[in-house]
């Protein structure tokens, strides 16, 4: 038996327990002695391992030959990739290097370090997260939570879109231990989660709109005059956003949303109630072009209703992964005044690139072109360079695209240090797998790399940048302490912002000053295309051997859709950007105007749904508004 931790791109980060016998089957389990996995895990984890033996996993560094592979050796695959990054060293900004979260940890940092000595391009933004950061960080000053256990003493929990059947089954087990002590529990989304068996009723949302039914529920606290003083004295620009919230009534807002005056007062209720009422975001809601503002209104209404600060309240978005480790050591020696290219309009961003342009790719961690939005813009971009390098085990969308491929070692199989973006425990990831003889990990291949040019880039010892990460003052315990404990949990307040004290200079909160409109469907493309994620995997981290069939799309049972569609016939889902053939199933309680696609499956195995989607930004931290997409669905 062994102990390690679960870095796939996942919030729980759990601490696992593996087995395995001479015949080489592995067991996974969750570690019961963790106080958040608590002896469960999910079905994320298990199908990885399915990953780790794939059939269709790459072992040996390949090299493309017209549109054959030759496997190298690793010697060989440095020199060229060392003499490529040489010619283009002179502009190196002509180098882009592309970094993904395909798993966590503090040494996946060190392709910063040496991208960031070699003053390559980078990327900025995310296809994720960054406009809810933004907007908890224009709100609070800072992004940051209370204690994920603290949920626990929570009266009221308003769940605004969050999956928990699908997401995080350590806070669906949380709310479920709540719920069953009496807690009310409203989960607010366009439907088509799996939230049934922890919510007490069910608001049904037209997408996108979350920031008006917030609006509204504010406004009646507004009109009812039940907002506290002291909460108000605690804010900058109070007046402002009053008005802003007075100027449409009631009902415009409850048109908007499409949500009835009755379920505005019951949310209402709830968050006037004695509570504490804690708030939890879905990570959808920042999907939208106003995605910002959608966190930023229902931050609001969490603060108006007495509920920051507050033990069992609280408003929970997420928090940084690797903010309990001291990462200087990740920006010593790199040059300053890099170039950026935006990931959700990556595509367009190199092709767009002048003076220079882009000439070489280095992708690890990252199935990009499928992952980001326009993925067919991108396929053009690639094939714009003139040599690309990708680190990955499998032959994804992205990697089919490279001259090289050089294989990585995956999860279980690396030694690194991790935290999470749910909880404060940080955990030793200790290799517990023993990977292909031949596949390498990100730190190893560019130690090796670096040796290679001129002058050379010396990266420092890997055991020296985990020591160094754990120098931080949340950390008390060293790194050979982690190393025998296998985790502990950081130094943090389980309570954030008491007092109604904030990170902003003046310790006062912020609200929005705009409220836009949502964008309208086009009569052509009448339906909201959400791609929302599996039970099953993380992102497009899916083996081959499980992909190849139709992707299924699925539509209200009142759906327009039907009046011209024969669901019995061949169906394609339509963008502006392309035609995907998909099979249609019904699914009762969504919204009407919503299309569910399950996000992940790869182009060359007839998915990628990214393909329809266009490539924009959202209002707020240059994320990726991938749920503002229309489509339709023809026979």
């Amino acid at each position: 038996m062994k102990i390690t931790v679960c870095s796939l791109d996942c919030p729980d980060s759990c601490s696992l327990i593996i087995d395995e016998d001479q015949s080489g089957n592995i067991r996974v389990a969750g570690n019961p002695d963790h106080p958040i996995t608590r002896g469960f895990t999910c079905a994320k984890i298990k199908e990885h391992v399915r990953r780790l033996r794939s059939p269709h996993r790459i072992t040996s560094p390949l090299l493309r030959a017209g549109e054959k592979w030759n496997p190298i050796e690793w010697d060989e695959a440095l020199q060229l990739c060392a003499e490529k990054i040489q010619r283009y060293r002179d502009e190196p900004s002509s180098i882009l290097h592309i970094h993904g979260d395909g798993a966590k940890g503090v040494l996946k940092c060190a392709d910063n370090l040496f991208f960031g000595r070699l003053g390559s391009s980078r990327t900025a933004g995310s296809l994720c997260d960054t406009a809810g950061i933004a907007a908890c960080i224009a709100d609070f000053g800072s992004l940051d939570s209370n204690d994920i256990t603290d949920i626990l003493h929570a009266k009221g929990i308003v769940n605004w879109g969050k999956d928990l059947s699908r997401s995080s089954i350590h806070v669906a087990s949380l709310v479920q231990k709540v719920h069953k002590r009496g807690c009310n529990v409203i989960t607010i989304s366009p439907g088509g989660d799996g939230n049934g068996p922890f919510s007490d009723y069910h608001i049904r949302i037209r997408p996108g709109t979350d920031r008006f039914l917030a609006a509204a529920v504010v406004r009646l606290f507004i009109e009812r005059n039940t907002i506290r003083g002291d909460i108000l004295e605690r804010t900058h620009n109070w007046e402002a956003f009053r008005h802003l919230i007075t100027k449409r009534s009631i009902n415009e807002f409850s048109s908007m949303c499409q949500v009835s005056l009755e379920d505005l007062e019951r949310l209402y209720n709830l968050y006037a109630g004695p509570g504490p009422v804690a708030t939890l975001y879905g990570w959808g809601l920042q999907r939208y072009h106003h995605g910002g503002e959608n966190v930023r209104f229902i931050n609001a209404l969490a603060l108006i209703s007495g509920n920051i600060g507050r033990s069992g309240g609280g408003s929970y978005y997420n928090i940084s992964s690797l903010r309990n480790f001291n990462l200087d050591w990740t920006y010593d020696s790199v040059m300053p005044g890099r170039r950026s290219f935006l990931l959700p309009i990556i595509g367009r961003s190199i092709l767009e690139a002048v003076e220079p342009t882009v000439k070489m790719l280095w992708v690890n961690g990252s199935n990009i072109v499928n992952q980001a939005p326009d993925s067919q813009t991108i396929r053009k971009a690639f094939h714009s360079a003139e040599f690309t390098v990708v680190v990955d085990a499998f032959m994804t969308d992205t990697a089919s695209l490279a001259d090289i491929i050089l294989p990585s070692t995956l999860i279980l199989e690396q030694e690194d240090i991790v935290g999470s973006f749910l909880h404060d425990y940080v955990h030793y990831a200790a290799p517990v797998i023993d990977p292909p003889r031949r596949a390498r990990d990100d730190f190893w291949i560019l130690t090796e790399l670096g040796k290679r040019l001129d002058p050379p880039i010396v990266m420092p010892v890997a055991e020296g940048c985990l020591k160094a990460s754990m120098n931080s003052s949340y950390l008390e315990n060293s790194f050979e302490e982690l190393k025998d404990k296998r985790f502990f949990k950081a130094r943090r307040p389980s309570v954030v912002y008491e007092g109604l004290r904030f990170d902003h200079p003046d310790a006062l909160y912020r609200f929005p000053a705009d409220l836009h409109d949502e964008l309208q469907p086009p009569s052509d493309y009448p339906l909201r295309l959400l791609s929302l994620l599996r039970r099953d995997a993380i992102h497009s981290q899916i083996v081959p051997e499980k992909q190849g069939r139709l992707p299924k799309v699925w539509i209200a049972p009142d759906s327009s859709m039907f009046e011209t569609v024969d669901p019995a016939k061949d169906v394609f889902l339509v963008s502006p950007l392309g035609r995907l053939q998909v099979q249609v199933e019904i699914l009762s309680g969504l919204h009407p105007e919503t299309a569910i696609y399950r996000r992940g499956d790869w182009i060359k195995f007839n998915g990628g749904v990214n393909q329809l989607i266009e490539a924009q930004l959202t209002d707020m931290g240059n994320g990726s508004p991938y749920y503002s997409q229309f489509v339709r669905l023809e026979n």
